[in-house]
């Protein structure tokens, strides 16, 4: 009798975890396919980054304050870049907050490398507007395609990056 109760062990085991490779494998196609409808802003120049960062399609999305742009959370600092296309420039608007209450940081060093839809990079520094509570430039390129932006911010010795896109 011993050797029947060892196969039925071994067999139930094998078919739990033939269950459980199952069902790993559907929540990964589900997130995956969220994912997929979820639109990023980690596509950016090709720059590497040292902070680890997480991306959201808008702040409205996360039941906070937005301003309709794209949102990366860098460490202890919120970042998010609103594009506005004008007929001859795209106004870059970058609203760079700190900790769980998002209060407004301006004292940060900002630069955007962006790369233009035919490839050329370009960067531009941001300078803070006191009024609006964010920093801002002006792209002058209205080439139609994707932009890609790597902002940069230097706070005293931290930095906080983010990658975001749009389209002109």
């Amino acid at each position: 009798m011993k050797p029947l109760t060892s196969g039925i062990i071994v067999l139930a085991s094998a078919g739990l975890l033939l269950l459980g490779a199952c069902s790993k494998g559907s929540k990964t196609s589900d997130s995956a396919s969220n994912n997929a409808a979820t639109p990023t802003a980690e596509t950016a120049p090709p720059a590497a980054t040292t902070s680890s960062a997480t991306t959201t399609a808008t702040e409205s999305s996360k039941g906070g304050k937005g301003n309709g742009g794209q949102v990366v959370e860098s460490g202890k600092y919120h970042l998010e870049l609103v594009p506005e296309k004008g007929s001859n420039e795209t106004h870059l608007d970058l609203y760079l907050q700190k900790g769980d209450n998002h209060e407004a940081v301006t004292n940060a060093k900002v630069t955007a490398d962006v790369q233009l839809p035919d490839g050329k990079l370009k960067t531009l520094p941001l300078s803070y507007d006191a009024s609006g509570k964010h920093y801002a430039a002006v792209l002058k390129e209205k080439v139609t395609g994707q932009y890609q932006v790597k902002v940069t911010a230097t706070i005293g010795t931290e930095k906080a990056d983010g990658r975001f896109n749009f389209d002109r």
